[in-house]
């Protein structure tokens, strides 16, 4: 019988005659040279991966930061601290003014006045003008040229006069402003949205307003000044020509003190037209502003529409000693 073969257990050290694989001096194999090569690439990748995410982590929070300090936004905890129960709320991206400034507007013209009427007959100013401008919608607030529809000074003291006159603006969107002046020098009137025409009912919008505007009188020169040319104005006309002033120009030191009083909202009695009187402004048994037929008397109370004071420094009745009618818009 043959001797069985030596084998050795696992913990048995080889024979002296056996030869390890680490003390063979002939090169390793192919398979085990494939495998280091994929280990160490895999290794390359995995490094190179590594920096890509750390870069990409610190672009990230840098934009983050760019975008933290250009908008303005808070953390999370700031924003949770401010939303409107536990402090003021203020909103992460701060917005800034616009820039943009609309160009300003041209100076007004006004039309209408013949050569023959005097100064002292011509109620609207310029600088009055510019008062009531300021209080205009803003399609009308471009227009710079004022045409004068009706004048009691240059087309006789009638209602009807001025009705007949405002008629060509019937289909319009042109808007009046009214002149008075009473007996005391005071100026004041409305602004209508709708031209002055006998209706059974009130008419206009809530675009219509009341006004008054006064001079107020300025202080007197420094006792060192010269007081040889120095004249004195106590209406808002323009002073009238001299020799000496050939320019009819006001003062510099007139300063005129203008007030408005837009609708209220607590009704719609904005303009109310009929054969025999013309009002704006209505409410509680008082009227805004009231003028009879023949343009001689007016009354001027408080009114719920526009919740005014009396125009007129003679009281709530009055007498009148001018009437314009103004156009703003092409008819």
């Amino acid at each position: 019988m043959n001797a069985p073969s030596r084998t050795d257990s696992p913990g048995t050290p080889p024979s002296s005659g056996a030869q390890t694989p680490a003390s063979s001096s002939s090169p390793p194999s192919g398979p085990r040279s494939e495998q280091q090569a994929d280990a160490s690439s895999q290794s390359y990748l995995s490094s190179m991966w590594g920096l890509i995410r750390r870069f990409s982590a610190e672009d990230s929070q840098s934009f983050a930061s760019q975008l933290d300090s250009m908008f303005g936004a808070h953390s999370q905890t700031e924003s949770e601290t401010k939303d409107g129960i536990n402090d003021v709320f203020r909103p992460p991206v701060m917005r800034t003014a616009s820039p943009f400034r609309p160009p300003p507007l041209d100076p007004l013209v006004l039309h209408g006045y013949k050569e023959g009427t005097p100064d002292t007959a011509r109620l609207l100013s310029c600088a009055v003008a510019e008062e009531v401008r300021a209080m205009l919608p803003e399609r009308l607030r471009i227009v710079d040229d004022w045409s004068l529809v009706y004048s009691l000074e240059q087309d006789g003291a009638s209602l009807a006069t001025l009705y007949l006159k405002s008629r060509r603006y019937e289909r319009s969107r042109t808007g009046f402003v009214l002149v008075v002046r009473d007996q005391e020098g005071a100026t004041f009137g409305a602004y209508m949205s709708e031209y002055p025409h006998p209706a059974p009912s009130y008419f206009g919008n809530g675009e219509c307003f009341l006004w008054r505007a006064s001079t107020l009188a300025s202080l007197p020169p420094p006792p060192s000044a010269d007081t040889t040319t120095l004249t004195r104005n106590t209406t808002l006309a323009p002073p009238p020509s001299s020799p000496d002033r050939p320019t009819a120009s006001p003062t510099p030191s007139e300063t005129i003190r203008f007030k408005a009083f837009p609708y209220s909202g607590l009704n719609d009695f904005y303009i109310n037209c009929e054969h025999g009187f013309l009002s704006v402004g209505s409410g509680g048994g008082h009227y805004g502003l009231w003028l009879d037929d023949a343009l001689g008397m007016g009354h001027s109370s408080r009114s719920e529409t526009f919740g005014n004071e009396p125009l007129s420094d003679e009281g709530e009745k009055f007498g009148v000693l001018g009437v314009e009618l103004w156009a703003i818009g092409r008819s």
